[in-house]
């Protein structure tokens, strides 16, 4: 693609990314094949492409963002098929991720919609503010109905109950402690308890450090930890994104520091596919542009490290048939897409692979919230391709894609680790 920025505006290191970022792209359009919006509305300007000309058009002009601008980038799953499908390697997460903050910074929403994102950034990353707003939820749900009338806003908040639990699972088995398994552990590392999902589903968790105590690893939990500042970066708000990756690169250097890690794991691939780029999203950072990288080095998805341990055999008892359902974040974000499979498959369960696997579930964060006619559609296309397999279960790895898919699908929906640890010993789950 031809770009016309100025050197002045290249002195920028954040435009000269982008200016590098438009460059590669041949329009070629493969990417629309891919995009889910696309494929749903069949708007060239809610396709990758589409997309790409009005970020040029925003950043090579120097102006402030506009609604049409700021209607597709908020439409944008970021999900990036697109970059699994691209040939000439647009890496279109860091340009979007740049669209998102530029529009933060020169746009001014709609009152409702400035109050709601700043709701979802205020609670979500916060365990025990998250709790109490999904009580109050289950508590407002009575009124769901009445929320019809107020147009987009009540769309929204609708969505809101509706996603919410009406009982919250008892706190973690594992509180935020250092866990030592056997006496001479085969490795140290630290896991994210993470935000979301640590009040959702905190049993993910728990198998993850149930099997690798097993297997001999010695497991840290930092009390520290916060969350990792996903939900914040995809929403623009990338001061308190940034804050949120540095508070947590200081925790796990301090445990470094202390006895050496030899992984960070990550049991929700979104949040992991934001710590494997804090060595890019810190770079400007003298302070923190190496630690950054020496982090994102060692963040690993917990599937990647069970793939390098000897496993033993599975126990002989009847395993139920899976449908692997691969998370955006998985598949295209970390390139992690086989691995899963095979570990299930080893661990005795039938895996059957999802019709349009590479299309998103319409969870993505906040998006289920923020964008819910889309999301629903994407929900229910997902859940027909999976019943479509007619499984006895569903494995994934992201308790956004648990949450979404779980009311509909009418079969137990569990993390590829919960699976894992039952195969191996663990306890059975209590929604087999």
């Amino acid at each position: 693609m031809q770009t016309h920025f100025s050197l002045e505006q290249l002195a920028d290191p954040r435009l000269a990314v982008s200016e590098a970022i438009l460059r590669k792209c041949v329009h070629c359009g493969f990417c629309t094949a891919t995009c889910p919006t696309f494929t749903l509305l069949g708007d060239e300007l809610d396709s990758p492409r589409g997309r790409i000309y009005l970020i040029k058009e925003m950043l090579e002009n120097g102006r402030p963002a506009d609604s049409e601008t700021v209607k597709h980038i908020d439409r944008c799953l970021s999900c990036l098929s697109c970059m699994t499908t691209c040939p000439s390697g647009v890496n279109y997460m860091h340009l979007v991720d740049e669209a998102r903050v530029r529009i933060e910074e020169t746009y001014k929403r709609p009152l409702a919609d400035r109050a709601l994102r700043a709701l979802l950034g205020f609670v979500l990353p916060y365990p025990e503010r998250f709790r109490l707003a999904l009580r109050g939820a289950a508590l407002a749900a009575p009124l769901a109905p009445l929320l019809a009338k107020f147009g987009q806003t009540g769309d929204r908040l609708n969505a809101m109950l509706r996603l919410a639990p009406r009982f919250l699972p008892k706190r973690t088995d594992f509180p935020q402690a250092s866990v030592s398994p056997a006496q001479k552990p085969i490795a140290r590392v630290a896991i994210l308890a993470g935000c979301a999902q640590k009040v959702l589903r905190p049993a993910i968790n728990d198998a993850a450090i149930r099997l690798l105590t097993r297997l001999g690893v010695e497991i840290v939990q930092p009390p520290e930890e916060g969350c990792c500042g996903a939900l914040v970066h995809h929403l623009g708000q990338e001061h308190e994104a940034l804050a949120q990756a540095r508070h947590n690169i200081d925790v796990w250097t301090a445990e470094i520091d202390k006895g050496g890690l030899d992984a960070i794991l990550i049991t929700a691939s979104g949040c992991g596919t934001v710590i494997k780029d804090y060595g890019f999203m810190l770079r400007l950072d003298e302070a923190y542009a190496a630690k950054a990288a020496k982090i994102s080095a060692l963040a690993k998805d917990v599937t990647e490290f069970l793939g390098g341990l000897k496993l033993p055999a599975p126990l002989a008892a009847q395993k139920p048939a899976l449908a692997y359902h691969s998370a955006c974040s998985m598949q295209h974000g970390q390139k992690i897409t086989s691995l899963p499979k095979e570990l299930l498959k080893a661990a005795g369960f039938e895996v059957r692979d999802v019709p349009e696997g590479h299309l998103c579930c319409g969870s993505a964060g906040t998006y289920n919230i923020l964008q819910p006619k889309i999301a629903e559609q994407l929900r229910a296309r997902k859940i027909e391709n999976i019943l479509k397999t007619a499984p006895d279960g569903i494995a994934t790895g992201n308790i956004g894609c648990m949450t979404q898919i779980g009311a509909g699908a009418g079969v137990p929906v569990l993390h590829t680790v919960e699976w894992l640890d039952y195969a191996y010993g663990g306890p059975k789950p209590a929604e087999i």
